[in-house]
C-alpha cells in the first residue's frame, strides 16, 4: 500500500469515526519522565503509561527526515471532536496542530478534555490531508458553516495514530 492509498484509506476511516464505536475506559496510575511527579488519570485504547514519554517538543527530532516513527508524547490537548470524542489535537511549539486519531477507531476520549495533560502512543506521520477532511474535522470541532467554507486547500500537517491515550487528573 502506497503512503497515498494509506492516506486516503485513514482519511475514509476517521470520517466514519463520528458515527459509531463506544468509548472504553480503564483507570490507570503512571510515573511520569525522571523530572515529574506520578501522573494519575484515566487510560483509553490500550495502556499507556508516562514512562519514557518524550515532550511533544522533541517531535521534529524523533521524526528527523523519515516520513513516520513510533513515538510516545506528553504535552496537552488543544482541541477535541465535540461530535463523539473521536480525535484531539495538540498544538506542536512551532503552533501547528497534530491531529490524533484513534488506531482502528476503536476508542474515544471525552469531549471536555482540553487543556488537560495527555500521553499519547502510537505512530507520529506526516500527510496532505484533503479539503474534506479538514472540513470534516472542522464540523466536528463546532466551527460556522462559514469558517468550514473558507477551507479550500489541502494541508501537510503532523498527524499521530494512538493506540491508547492517557488523560491526566492534572495538568503539568
Amino acid at each position: 500500500m502506497t503512503i497515498k492509498q494509506f492516506s486516503l484509506a485513514a482519511s475514509l476511516l476517521a470520517l466514519a469515526a463520528c458515527q459509531t464505536n463506544p468509548t472504553t475506559e480503564t483507570a490507570a496510575t503512571t510515573a511520569a519522565p525522571a523530572t515529574t511527579v506520578a501522573l494519575t488519570g484515566k487510560t483509553y485504547g490500550a495502556a499507556v503509561t508516562a514512562e519514557g514519554a518524550k515532550p511533544l517538543s522533541e517531535l521534529k527530532q524523533v521524526l528527523g527526515t523519515q516520513d513516520s516513527a513510533q513515538v510516545k508524547l506528553i504535552g496537552k490537548a488543544d482541541a477535541v471532536c465535540q461530535a463523539k470524542g473521536c480525535w484531539l489535537t495538540m498544538k506542536t511549539p512551532e503552533g501547528q496542530e497534530m491531529r490524533v486519531r484513534f488506531k482502528d477507531y476503536a476508542f474515544f476520549v471525552p469531549k471536555d478534555i482540553s487543556g488537560k495533560t495527555v500521553v499519547i502512543n502510537g505512530w507520529a506521520h506526516r500527510e496532505v490531508v484533503p479539503v474534506s477532511d479538514l472540513q470534516h474535522y472542522a464540523k466536528d470541532a463546532g466551527k460556522s458553516e462559514k469558517e468550514v467554507a473558507a477551507i479550500t486547500t489541502p494541508e501537510e500537517q503532523l498527524n499521530f495514530e494512538a493506540d491508547g491515550v492517557l488523560v491526566a487528573d492534572k495538568t503539568l
